[in-house]
């Protein structure tokens, strides 16, 4: 049998997908076992070397999310209250996730354990000075909860042929109940993005990201790494990027509160004829539900796309400037709002049939708003 290879990776968090500094001893010790470390999206997390210990490993990692208040870490419910995941095979020594759990010689069988408190929590007393300079991935609002499945359901197993039937319905209840049965159906949704068809891609992008947004409320690091193989297909310059990054947006869009920090990444597909549209339509996916999100991007490298001389760009750009509410680009909005050209746009995975001059007119409008002084 061949051996596994070993190729080490830095440690992410499940939460946002940014990369995570090495846990270090707390300024103040309470449980003097664990160190830990806090991620810019708001999530804590605490390092178990053995593997052995992580129920004190839970306990101290909830703690610390709640500011050291005992009493509160007691009375939050799961889900409901704070979210929880972890990272396996992690090595201390080099803060690195490995594939195998042997590394020159030396047994891995570190994990990194991570909370994130829901927003009411997050900003409770004496915690203002980390809400300043908050990344975007912060939830605005408590997140809407998956409620937890009967653990005594005789579970259903996913097949190729029935995700793509239950797709094809729009069945998403239906989805979701059966990629907690059996963690394969998002894989086999993602499948469904090859599809030759654009229209089927955009809908199966869409149906792909209502699922991972509600599944995503217990399980979002499996969501998580989804959304970085979609990045990683998307960096392949040899592979096709059908429906990949039309499923990222309708991922982050669902559930921005946990994974608006995917959205920078975005942009590095901004200038890639194959990717440029989509690009555009993810941000204003996002946009549309936290527009702060957006803003907290480089989106003013997107301007120029308003002069783009494809019809579909310029359209996709107006849409997202004008849910974007951006002042910005009033002008060029108004030098717009007679361009006829025709477009199709994709809303919850249809499509539907628009002129620049009509999205130019719109987005004037919220812009407009926008800056009106408030009585």
């Amino acid at each position: 049998m061949a051996k596994k290879n070993c190729i080490p990776v830095k440690p992410w968090c499940p939460f946002c997908g940014q990369d995570v500094a090495p846990p270090k001893p707390p300024v103040q010790r309470k449980m003097n076992e664990f160190t830990m470390g806090e991620c810019s999206c708001g999530a804590v997390y605490v390092c178990d070397q053995t593997g052995h210990n992580l129920g004190a490993a839970m306990v101290e990692c909830l703690v610390h999310a709640s500011h050291d208040n005992w009493e509160l870490a007691w009375d939050l419910t799961p889900e409901e209250d704070y979210l929880t995941d972890q990272i396996d095979n992690y090595d201390e020594v080099t803060h690195q996730v490995i594939e195998t759990r042997n590394l020159d010689g030396r047994a891995v069988r570190g994990v990194l354990y991570f909370v994130r408190m829901n927003q009411e929590f997050a900003e409770m007393p004496g915690q203002e000075g980390k809400q300043q300079g908050a990344t975007p991935c912060q939830p605005a609002m408590r997140p809407q909860v998956e409620p937890i499945r009967d653990p005594k359901r005789i579970k259903q197993k996913a097949s190729k042929a029935g995700v793509q039937a239950l797709a094809d319905a729009s069945d998403i209840d239906s989805l979701v109940d059966l990629a907690f049965d059996d963690a394969k159906t998002l894989r086999y949704l993602q499948r469904l993005l090859y599809a030759p068809e654009p229209g089927l891609r955009w809908h199966y992008a869409f149906i792909l990201g209502q699922v991972c947004g509600r599944y995503a409320s217990q399980k979002p690091g499996a969501v998580s790494d989804l959304l970085h193989r979609l990045f990683e297909a998307c960096s392949d310059s040899a592979a096709t990027h059908w429906g990949l990054i039309e499923a990222v947006g309708s991922i982050i869009a669902a559930r921005p509160d946990i994974f608006g920090a995917f959205t920078a990444h975005l942009l590095m597909y901004r200038t890639m004829p194959t990717t440029r549209v989509q690009t555009l339509w993810a941000l204003a996916a996002i946009a549309k539900a936290r527009p702060d999100i957006v803003r907290s991007t480089p989106f003013y490298s997107l301007f120029p796309m308003l002069g783009h001389p494809d019809p579909l760009t310029r359209g996709h750009a107006v849409l997202l400037f004008g849910l974007l509410k951006a002042t910005e680009v009033k002008s060029q909005l108004e030098g717009l709002t007679h361009d006829g050209a025709m477009l199709t746009l994709y809303h919850e995975g249809r499509p539907e049939q628009t002129t620049v001059a009509t999205l130019a007119q719109q987005a004037l409008q919220r812009v407009m708003s926008a800056s009106a002084p408030q009585s």
